[in-house]
């Protein structure tokens, strides 16, 4: 695996101390890329270089917060959550996978990539953001103390009311489409005031088959009026005990609850920043818990559920929803389209959502979860992202072994002999250029279909 991390001036932050330790950590990654490429090195010696990069890693991370802290930056706290998030959880994961799988390559590339990506992300965004040279991607986000009691209350209550062990995968989940899902959305409020918090409750449609429609003795492999209405029921208590232990909504009440489409909930991570935004794996399917401040949705989108309309709204949402799951399990193709362009992504989804299922992705970390949580039939990446670009994304996918049968092709604005022979030489399916005409761009990714089958 070459290495192909390649220091650039805007990685400059403005600061010697912090731009220093970067540079280091870029040359210390690139010479553990190079390391794995050669043959004959003991596994004693790889560890020692992770060893090497992990400690210099938690360092700069020190150096860098007391830097913040002297200059009295005021995201001090979500950049510590952030560091804090891959020390105790991405870091420990990876180590543990090198050392069950015995140090092999492809854990050790993993790794490698992993960290290089993250580190390239983190530099672009948040590092820069502290002088100001960008903009924090979780601005709204609550600090990870903050964060940490609903954590732990969604974890007592997931093991309370179904027995269910589970985890956090991430507490920066970015609305990626995961299985079937239902996507329920609860509005609180304060009586004679504008102020408000929506609340999100995302589950896996098979956690709700493996849990309530247990507890209720309902025997059943698909989503029914009776299941839903129990889990609409139980959501909301569910919501309820989250919202009690939460000091600053002691005083806001239920206002209204909706049942939204997938297309509506993505919706909402392409235009507002949530304030908790958090991914469980609870064993028997995924679960998401989101928060946002004073959003709404636009007018005649989602229907608001009361007593009188509660049963015709549930039985018209299943009705939908099963006219939707037939028809993209008949005729459609899963499409992921990942470009940190909004207006890219959306003008891509509206040319190809009339015949396939187009799921977005604005960086190159939330597409790996994408892939990872429901599996596209083509990925049309991006070449040029600023963060975790397409190259490294693509040798991220062809490191696993679940993944590396995905077909990815790439979108690039260039087209000059020099770019095209770097795609060509990475072996994608396929690439696109983004400033073709609309109508060859779909014919281009009908063509890739119609040319599989």
């Amino acid at each position: 695996m070459e290495g192909q991390l390649v220091w650039k001036d805007e990685y400059n932050i403005g600061v010697d101390i912090i731009d220093r330790e970067h540079r280091r950590l870029f040359k210390i990654i690139n010479k553990l890329f190079r390391f794995t490429d050669e043959k004959g090195k003991s596994q004693w010696a790889c560890q020692e270089g992770i060893k090497f990069f992990k400690d210099h890693a938690l360092k700069h991370f020190t150096e860098e917060e007391e830097y913040m802290a002297s200059v009295n930056y005021e995201r001090l706290g979500v950049h510590m959550h952030i560091h804090r998030e891959f020390r105790e959880r991405t870091l420990p994961a990876l180590e543990e996978e090198l050392e069950r799988t015995d140090y092999c390559a492809e854990s050790v590339e993993h790794f490698l990539g992993v960290c290089a990506g993250w580190l390239v992300g983190h530099t672009l965004i948040e590092d820069r953001a502290i002088t100001g040279k960008s903009r924090s991607r979780w601005m709204a986000l609550l600090p990870g103390k903050e964060q940490e009691p609903v954590k732990k209350i969604i974890l007592q209550l997931m093991y309370d009311l179904f027995h269910l062990e589970s985890y956090v995968i991430s507490d920066a989940y970015g609305g990626e489409k995961f299985g079937r899902g239902v996507y329920y959305r609860l509005i609180y409020g304060k009586d004679q005031d504008d102020g408000k918090c929506e609340m999100f409750l995302v589950f896996e449609e098979r956690l709700l088959i493996n849990t309530v429609g247990k507890v209720m003795g309902i025997k059943t492999n698909k989503l029914n009026t009776l299941l839903m209405n129990a889990a609409r029921y139980m959501a909301r208590q569910f919501a309820e005990q989250v919202r009690e232990h939460l000091p600053d909504m002691n005083d806001y009440e239920l206002k209204e609850e909706n049942l939204l489409t997938y297309r509506q909930f993505s919706d909402v991570f392409e235009n507002e920043k949530p304030q908790v935004s958090l991914l469980f794996d609870t064993g028997e399917g995924y679960f998401s818990y989101c928060t946002i401040s004073r959003h709404s949705l636009k007018k005649g989108g989602a229907v608001s559920i009361n007593t009188d309309n509660a049963m015709a709204e549930v039985e018209k949402y299943l009705a939908e929803r099963e006219r939707y799951l037939k028809k993209e399990s008949r005729m459609k193709r899963k499409v992921l389209v990942v470009d940190d362009s909004v207006t890219m992504r959306q003008s891509i989804r509206k040319l190809l959502a009339e015949d396939y299922d187009v799921v977005l992705a604005s960086s190159g970390t939330a597409a790996i979860r994408c892939i990872i949580l429901d599996k596209p039939d083509l990925v049309l990446l991006d070449y040029e992202m600023p963060v975790c670009d397409g190259q490294q994304v693509l040798e991220m996918i062809r490191s696993e072994d679940t993944l590396s049968d995905t077909p990815v092709i790439f979108l690039t604005g260039r087209s000059d002999p020099k770019t095209v022979k770097k795609l060509v030489a990475l072996k994608p399916d396929g690439y696109l250029i983004k400033n073709l005409k609309p109508l060859q761009i779909k014919q281009k990714v009908d063509a890739y279909f119609e040319k599989k089958n």
